[in-house]
């Protein structure tokens, strides 16, 4: 006879709960054969993986990756490879693209895939009214055309991770004729994409379920059904892996993930991903105030919270750039000193007796003690002299807020880049015009503007260590820790790790 804690048997209870609720709807069991379910951390609010948003949020982007193809793919070390395309370039003065399209393709719906499709889709991403958050980067070509299986079109602007972009958030084809009959509305209902898995059945907030392509181009995934339950809290996906209803899970606290690693039937990685924790600073007052920022940052102590929260799980940052990164400069150091920062307070009229007050939101769940994180930081605030008030929010109320440039002071993200360029995580985080910059200072405009455009990579590359260099010393973000992702499973199965932080239900198999 098994003996249960209160805690695993309260745990087993919720599981059974929702599993019980989930059974009812789908009709499908976790266990069953061929079936495949991930408690995933996440809910979906949309199907188009191009527009609004979610197309920019990375934590969705593994469902995205399981219906839909992108024009350029990418392996689990985040090296690129084809996808749709099969070969791509620029012509030598890099005036013109060029680009080869797969060809044996079909869509979801039994329809060929053909090149007018990846035209299309290049279109509709560059137009303003398509609602592409990353437009800025798709109207730099433009003028495309077909010559049997090759698309050439002109550069209006010289982008040097436009074909970057194209493995990367909102990088996806989507068919013209389909998604011009159905509408938004009705691509919605019933998505089609290319690739391994097809759209079944969804209920909001609840699961998604997916059957497997038997025509994928890059073969028949192993599991006929993929069902992704969103399990937001993190106990509650811990009950699922635990109980048997789910297979397999990820961001669950790390004791959890250490103690499950050690009982029969799990297994488990841990691997070093292309994520940042990190605290964006708004420029709104106190911010506003040099000294409030820099003490804010000196006074944090990463490897405090790295050991004691994190069991040791993750990598100390001073700058956007993960070691992965093109532009990462290990030279670039922000010390944990609170007592310099007790300093710089002092000089702009705050002590711990008369501390600088602001509010910091948060995620609850998120990631991996994202809150438990948070609450440690403040604590080590107030003993330098600032007071900063906790609001938890969900990750889609983060993004309404930051496209609104409505964040607190004070607000924690989780930065993903799984393309590891310089553009993709100082420039979109820290120039002011992108919708997804909180600091929107003039003084970062002057600096990243010109980078964009670089056709010198060298040059390129090290105007963007300047730049990290620039804003360590002004304190105009709080970089924390690059991520350990930590993923749970059943034995049985062969789950392969990502340096994006994806699961990929296509990349999992029976052990």
């Amino acid at each position: 006879m098994t003996t249960l804690t209160r805690r695993e048997a309260m745990s087993l209870g919720a599981a059974a709960f929702i599993t019980g609720i989930l059974a009812g709807r789908t009709k499908v069991e976790a266990a069953e054969a061929g079936t495949l379910t991930i408690a995933f951390n996440v809910n979906l609010p949309a199907f188009d993986p191009t527009t609004g948003p979610s197309a920019v949020n990375p934590t969705i982007q593994a469902i995205y990756r399981s219906i839909f193809d992108q024009f350029i793919g990418q392996g689990p070390d985040l090296k690129f490879q084809p996808g749709l395309l099969t070969a791509w370039g620029w012509n030598d003065d890099k005036t013109k693209v060029w680009m080869d399209v797969r060809e044996g393709v079909t869509w979801h719906d039994g329809s060929k895939f053909t090149p007018d499709d990846v035209v299309w889709s290049l279109e509709r991403a560059a137009k303003q009214e398509t609602g592409n958050p990353i437009q800025f980067i798709w109207s730099t070509a433009n003028n495309y055309k077909v010559e049997g299986n090759r698309i050439t079109g002109d550069v209006v602007r010289f982008e040097p991770t436009y074909f970057k972009w194209m493995a990367f958030l909102t990088g996806y084809v989507l068919p013209k004729d389909y998604y011009t009959k159905a509408g938004a509305e009705g691509f919605e209902k019933k998505p089609v994409g290319t690739g391994p898995y097809m759209f079944d059945a969804y209920e909001g907030n609840s699961y998604l379920r997916l059957k497997a392509n038997p025509n994928y181009f890059g073969g028949k995934p192993a599991f006929d059904t993929v069902i992704f339950k969103f399990v937001t809290d993190t106990t509650s996906r811990v009950a699922e892996i635990e109980s048997g209803s789910s297979d397999v899970t990820l961001e669950i606290p790390y004791e959890d993930f250490d103690r499950l690693k050690k009982k029969s039937g799990f297994a488990g990685e841990a691997t070093p991903v292309s994520d940042i924790g990190m605290i964006f600073i708004s420029n709104v007052d106190p911010m506003l105030d040099k000294n409030v920022r820099l003490a804010a940052n000196m006074a944090i102590d990463k490897e405090a919270i790295i050991k004691r929260l994190l069991r040791g799980y993750g990598k100390p940052l001073s700058t956007l750039e993960a070691p992965e990164y093109d532009a990462y400069d290990a030279s670039i150091k922000i010390p944990y000193d609170p007592e310099k920062a007790k300093k710089l307070l002092a000089a702009s009229g705050y002590s711990p007796e008369k501390p600088v007050k602001f509010g910091i939101k948060t995620t609850r769940g998120f990631k991996p003690k994202d809150y438990e994180m948070i609450q440690a930081i403040v604590g080590m605030w107030r003993k330098v002299g600032i007071d900063a008030n906790i609001e938890v929010y969900e990750i889609a109320k983060h993004f309404e807020l930051r496209a609104r440039h409505a964040l607190a002071p004070a607000a924690f993200y989780n930065w993903g880049n799984a393309i590891g360029d310089p553009s993709t995580s100082t420039g979109f985080a820290m120039f002011g015009p992108s919708p997804h910059c909180a600091w929107k200072g003039k003084d970062l405009v002057e600096r990243i503007g010109p980078l964009w455009g670089e056709k010198d990579e060298a040059k390129r590359i090290a105007g963007y260590k300047a730049v990290d260099r620039y804003i360590a010393e002004q304190g105009e973000v709080i970089p924390l820790f690059q991520y350990v992702q930590p993923i749970i499973h059943k034995k049985s199965l062969k789950v392969v790790a990502q340096s994006n932080g994806m699961i990929l239900p296509q990349l999992i198999t029976p052990a």
